[in-house]
């Protein structure tokens, strides 16, 4: 799950999917600041935290830090400030602050889904995936959560580090059902189809996969190996140029060179 699938669990109310800061006091993108009116303690931490996330989206670590900082002084006791520091220290690989600062978030509020999602991500991503799985779970109980399907998709994933085919698959299904064009979901199924040897299914979901978004080097490498399968040479080989033209340094073009496709 790149940066922008965990970014999107943890824009808060007000501000906008696409990164850009909340409505109302406007705040200065050169420096960091709110003008206008302050407000009390609990909305200057709520801004300077959307502030953060949007400079988390532009990559701006250093700026977000300190807009979490500010949050953080403003309001200590404000959960989605410490769950946003979580998600930056993991970005600059700071294990043990990102999990203090999501343990301390999830005891401010231990049922906030997002906090929940982006906690068991981190857990997923540090070899404790078998952990990760309640976390995901807990965020999807709450009812007022509003995308599900990333959870039970992100599950989904951890599942198959786990090697649990079976545990994923009911994962993702379940994402489908919810968002039948989740990209992630869509994608690992096929890639679940394939492993289980079902090639027409596996090829729906790699073709629908590649509608929805710009094709990867992993969605072209399952689309070149499911061609192979069936026997598709002329396929096949236009996958493979695609894979070159496109991704030259990629280990799945590496694979193709060196003639692994299994």
């Amino acid at each position: 799950m790149r940066r922008h699938a965990v970014i999107a669990a943890m824009l808060l109310a007000g501000c906008a999917g696409d990164g850009t800061p909340p409505a109302g006091d406007a705040p200065s993108m050169d420096t960091g600041t709110i003008v206008g009116g302050v407000g009390d303690p609990r909305n200057r931490a709520k801004l300077h935290t959307e502030l953060a996330a949007a400079y988390y989206q532009r990559g701006n670590m250093g700026v977000a830090l300190e807009e979490l900082r500010i949050s953080v002084a403003a309001d200590p006791g404000y959960a989605p400030a410490h769950g946003m520091l979580g998600v930056v220290y993991q970005e600059l690989r700071e294990n043990k602050l990102a999990e203090s600062s999501f343990e301390r978030a999830l005891t401010l509020a231990p049922n906030d889904p997002d906090i929940n999602h982006n906690f068991g991500w981190y857990l997923c991503q540090n070899r404790r995936e078998e952990d990760s799985i309640k976390y995901f779970l807990q965020a999807i109980r709450n009812p007022l959560y509003p995308t599900p399907w990333r959870s039970y998709s992100a599950a989904g994933q951890c599942s198959i580090r786990l090697n649990d085919l079976k545990q994923a698959e009911g994962f993702f299904e379940r994402a489908l059902k919810l968002d039948p064009n989740d990209p992630p979901s869509v994608l690992h199924m096929g890639q679940i189809r394939y492993r289980q040897g079902s090639m027409d299914a596996a090829r729906r979901f790699v073709s629908h996969y590649n509608k929805l978004v710009s094709p990867t080097a992993e969605s072209l490498w399952l689309a070149l190996r499911i061609e192979r399968k069936l026997g598709q040479r002329v396929a096949e080989l236009s996958f493979a140029n695609q894979l070159r033209r496109r991704f030259p340094g990629s280990p799945e073009y590496q694979a193709l060179q060196r003639g692994q496709f299994d």
